[in-house]
């Protein structure tokens, strides 16, 4: 048994440090920053609380060691999405991410966690990839996903008892994860009119309350949030309305404060792929 589902309680997630992670032009929020360097040192120090955060809850930390050949690997989530009986590998779209296909491929065999299956034709990111509940899963179709890729994803889940649900959002977005995240069990928080309406009656029909955030809120990563289970959920400290939405429901919001990787267009539900989770 490896992820049962999105909101279960997490033990245990493959992270990737950011020492060679760079502000390149290739999603939204990193063409900002383009012309800045960003400061490694502060970059860690960011990471290790995260890491930190992580083991105070009592999940264990696997890592994927950094390479100068694949900067954006901190993204951990991007390359695949993981389910009860093992792993799906993704195709990124971008050349500079390809080397992630052959490490994590090899990091996932040294962690014993099987591939069930892989995109080949298509294209399929890991922040896609939303498990709503023990058998459905939502997969975005933003920037870094396709409908070929989902068409894959639907052949591999689909004889598994999955329901695959495809979410078209704006490329603007990146992935469905900037603008959609399920936090608890029927918790999600989101840029609501940026979601399709079909999908936005599937979560009213299956009992899903949206906090909502304004559109710029997505590119300040406002929605994205990493469950952790047991009603806890990782958000940015600079999240305040959000966090304090959450809290009213009854939720306990570990805090991180993390600016400099945010620069690169990911934030905590980027940088985590889970392994286990109950």
């Amino acid at each position: 048994m490896f992820v049962k589902n999105g909101t279960g309680n997490l033990k245990k997630v493959l992270l990737s440090k950011p020492q060679f992670l760079k502000p390149a032009p290739i999603n939204e929020i990193a063409k900002l920053w383009k012309d800045t360097t960003m400061d490694v040192s502060t970059m860690l120090r960011e990471h290790e609380e995260f890491v930190n955060a992580y083991k105070k809850a009592g999940i264990e930390v696997e890592f994927l060691e950094p390479d100068e050949e694949r900067p954006n690997s901190v993204f951990s989530r991007d390359f695949g999405g993981c389910v009860k009986e093992g792993y799906i590998m993704g195709r990124f779209k971008l050349d500079m991410r390809y080397k992630e296909h052959v490490d994590y491929k090899r990091r996932m065999e040294e962690l014993n966690v099987p591939m069930i299956g892989e995109v080949k034709e298509g294209l399929f990111e890991g922040g896609d990839f939303m498990f709503m509940n023990e058998h459905w899963v939502a997969v975005g179709m933003a920037d870094r996903t396709n409908e070929a890729g989902l068409k894959e994803i639907k052949a591999i889940l689909e004889p598994l008892g999955y329901e695959v649900t495809g979410v078209p959002v704006k490329q603007e977005y990146l992935h469905l994860d900037m603008c959609f995240n399920l936090v608890d069990d029927h918790i999600a928080v989101a840029y609501r009119d940026g979601l399709p309406l079909e999908f936005r009656e599937l979560l009213t029909k299956r009992d899903i309350e949206i906090v909502d955030v304004p559109e710029e809120a997505i590119f300040l990563h406002g929605c994205n949030l990493q469950s952790i289970g047991s009603h806890r959920v990782m958000s940015l400290k600079r999240n305040t309305k959000v966090n304090e939405e959450l809290a009213k429901r009854g939720m306990d919001i570990i805090e991180l404060d993390i600016t400099e990787i945010l620069k690169a267009g990911g934030g905590p539900h980027c940088m985590t792929f889970p392994i286990i989770r109950e």
